[in-house]
């Protein structure tokens, strides 16, 4: 019993291909060739390699070639991805081989980002959800992918499948912004791996969380909205300046308005404000729940 079952999970394994990233891995394009390095203490002995339990030298020998320690792959194809694993003086390390996925688009295409303010930490949505495992990292060693790029894998899975991610930059909030963010993206499909990197500046993805409305108050013939920023925004506030838009309603004949002033007319029955970076010209926003008037 324990043989069959054993034999079933490396069926579905095969099947379903991999679930989260293997520790070591190199990628190649269909019908390339590429060398697999091995990664075990080499103690003078002859270096064994199996692939999924396999002797190459018996199974894989017009596929594969030994290049000293490591192994050619000579022409890269969908029977030759997995795990493959060298031997030598009791050690053994294994390595995957995974295709390069050729699906088309840029990191747009499956990621959006947006930053709260200008502080340490913005977020992001994956919103691909075919891919079984998706990491980021932001920073250049990145771009070739490895264990030299710090990765962050996904906090929450939304009900909709998406992932999401939150990442902290060293950017100076209160120097003028130079330098741009990189940020790469790796996502696994069975046996295939995407990888994306796109560069922006912070300020491309600001958008403030919904402020807050303090009180309206007439003013003349005019009311006036006192509009505070949301608490997740940067501090001050002097530094930090937000614009704000209102939206209101008539009561009269239910006809809506908008103003980027803090006066509105006096006879409407309720409104709701948004916001944005005054500098920059952000992205607004959400707006906020709409307020009964009452003054």
């Amino acid at each position: 019993m324990r043989r069959i079952f054993g034999l079933l999970l490396v069926s579905l394994m095969g099947v379903n291909g991999l679930n989260d990233f293997p520790k070591s891995f190199v990628t190649a394009k269909i019908k390339a060739s590429v060398t697999l390095p091995c990664g075990a203490k080499i103690n003078g002995d002859d270096v064994t390699w199996t692939f999924k339990g396999k002797d190459l030298d018996e199974d894989y020998q017009d596929e594969v070639q030994k290049a000293g320690a490591n192994l050619l792959v000579k022409e890269v194809g969908r029977p030759l991805l997995g795990e493959y694993t060298c031997w030598s003086g009791g050690e053994s390390a294994s390595i995957y081989l995974l295709l390069e996925a050729e699906e088309e688009g840029e990191l747009d295409s499956f990621l959006t980002c947006r930053a709260k303010s200008y502080n340490c930490a913005f977020s992001c949505t994956w919103v691909d959800n075919k891919y079984k495992a998706v990491r980021l990292g932001l920073d250049p060693h990145c771009r070739e992918g490895g264990n030299s790029c710090s990765w962050v894998n996904s906090t929450v899975e939304q009900q909709d499948g998406r992932l999401h991610f939150e990442l902290r930059h060293s950017l100076s909030p209160y120097s003028e912004e130079s330098t741009r963010l990189e940020l790469t993206a790796e996502a696994l499909e069975k046996d295939s791996l995407l990888r994306r990197t796109k560069t922006f500046y912070l300020r491309d993805i600001i958008q403030p969380d919904s402020p807050e409305i303090v009180q309206c108050q007439e003013v003349d013939h005019s009311l006036s909205v006192t509009v505070r920023p949301p608490s997740s925004w940067s501090t001050p506030h002097s530094f930090f300046g937000l614009e704000h838009e209102v939206e209101y309603e008539h009561k009269d004949d239910g006809k809506k308005g908008r103003s980027s002033l803090s006066l509105v007319p006096k006879k409407i029955s309720r409104l709701r404000v948004r916001s944005r970076d005054e500098l920059v010209q952000s992205a607004w926003s959400q707006w906020t729940e709409w307020t009964n008037v009452n003054c």
